[in-house]
């Protein structure tokens, strides 16, 4: 049975879910019930899914994949700075660099920041992107999973990541409503 996790969360927030490759966060963002405000939800699947639509379909993705993330960040950027509502930003984030861009974009946007992380197990998240049928570089995926375990245990001490106002963690059982206050 799905649990409900209620967060607050300001109008224009800057919320990122974050947690391994394959843990879930593209299904909750998916589902993720906003109480009618808006919201913008951006996911690098969105960009991939469209570059996929206009280059050669002979390209292997791992030619892309750079384009990719860089498009990605840059259409955060944008939103951020150009829109007035919830901002929702599915991210690995399990890089030290990528928490600080996203603050940075939270402050040049004036938003307040919160960090979700959805926790799950490398076996877990290694089983989700078997499900979604796209497997990550196994050096990839190690580097992640080995920082993910860094990032446990700050948030089991309670500790949210340096420059985010508020940080909740999730389970993969949870269904998301953002509280917007």
């Amino acid at each position: 049975m799905e649990a409900m996790t209620v967060v607050a969360v300001a109008p224009r927030s800057l919320v990122v879910l974050a947690g391994l490759p394959g843990a879930g966060k593209t299904t909750m963002l998916a589902d993720v019930d906003t109480g009618g405000a808006a919201a913008v939800v951006l996911d690098s699947d969105q960009v991939r899914g469209y570059l996929r639509t206009v280059l050669p379909a002979s390209l292997p993705y791992r030619f892309y994949r750079p384009l990719v993330h860089l498009v990605h960040r840059l259409r955060i950027l944008w939103f951020a700075l150009f829109t007035s509502g919830l901002l929702l930003v599915h991210e690995p984030s399990t890089r030290p660099t990528t928490r600080v861009g996203l603050v940075a974009v939270g402050l040049v946007s004036a938003r307040p920041r919160h960090f979700l992380w959805l926790d799950a197990t490398a076996e877990q998240a290694l089983s989700g992107q078997v499900r979604r049928g796209r497997l990550i570089r196994s050096r990839s995926f190690t580097r992640h999973v080995r920082r993910a375990a860094r990032l446990r245990r700050r948030f089991a001490e309670g500790h949210a990541p340096r420059g985010w106002q508020a940080m909740t963690l999730l389970s993969r059982g949870d269904r998301l409503r953002l509280a917007v206050a």
